[in-house]
């Protein structure tokens, strides 16, 4: 398993610099694929609860905001998030019609996937298009697995206290406090050397950054896990060797587009 998990990472760590560092089509078809697989994985863990959200919707929706904000950011966003809320609720109401008891639950969890994966998911879109943006992604999404790393390498051998027992019983108190730690080392050294390349990518950024991504990040993975523990599943599904499925990998990256735009857009003020 572990040789599995280290040859995925092996592989997809220069075609994830490679796309992130040409920007344009290929990282957007990039987020939309992916996201687009997470969007129908978190479907299927719904419908092992016996719910049945709008795959179409929550795909396409998915797919909808990932390129309306690369094509004009957050400009027509409202519109096209009023629109989707309403064919969801228009769907489940007919869904109901036909005999479906829980559609109103069902239509929850549509609109819930809608907000969770595209919404958030495209500030990764956003995050990339900040002036410097190639810089911020490769800054804020490795300090990320290096506070996941560091976590794991800590409360591995450190761990005594638990985290969050019913979520994630693996996960420490330990864990956590050493992934903050690596997240804020890992953040400046990384910044020091995007710096020689991008000035206003510093080490004092880079630290504040990897503060905040690997404070707040597990929160992402432990809402993945309330999905999949309800749903009686270890993984969202079995598509990456060793790693399970899209969301497993997305739910931290999901948290950290969205909180690395904001500490940027601050940062910038500083």
């Amino acid at each position: 398993m572990l040789s599995k998990r280290l040859l995925f990472v092996i592989f997809m760590i220069p075609i994830g610099i490679a796309l992130i560092s040409f920007g344009g089509i290929p990282y957007l078809l990039f987020l939309a694929i992916t996201l687009g697989i997470a969007a129908w994985e978190y479907c299927q863990l719904f419908k092992k609860c016996d719910f049945s959200p709008s795959i179409v919707l929550v795909i396409g929706g998915t797919g909808a905001l990932i390129v309306q904000r690369a094509w004009s950011g957050f400009n027509g966003a409202d519109i096209l998030l009023s629109l989707l809320i309403l064919a969801s609720m228009t769907y489940h109401l007919v869904d109901y019609e036909r005999g479906r008891n829980q559609a109103a639950t069902d239509f929850g969890i549509t609109v819930g996937g809608i907000f969770y994966i595209g919404w958030l998911g495209a500030y990764l879109v956003s995050l990339r298009g900040l002036p410097e943006g190639k810089w911020w992604v490769l800054l804020a999404l490795p300090a990320v697995w290096l506070a996941d790393g560091g976590a794991y390498f800590i409360g591995s051998r450190f761990g005594r206290r638990h985290l969050s027992p019913r979520l994630s019983p693996k996960k420490t108190w330990e864990g956590y406090f050493g992934g903050v730690l690596f997240g804020i080392l890992g953040g400046a050294l990384l910044a020091a050397f995007w710096h020689l390349m991008s000035p206003p990518v510093t080490a004092m950024r880079g630290a504040i950054m990897g503060l905040v991504l690997a404070s707040l990040t597990p929160l992402g993975d432990l809402g993945e896990s309330m999905f999949k523990r309800q749903a009686g599943m270890k993984d969202s599904s079995n598509i990456i060797p060793g790693h399970g499925g899209i969301l497993d990998r997305y739910d931290s990256w999901l948290w950290a587009g969205v909180l690395g735009y904001y500490v940027i857009q601050w940062l910038q003020f500083k």
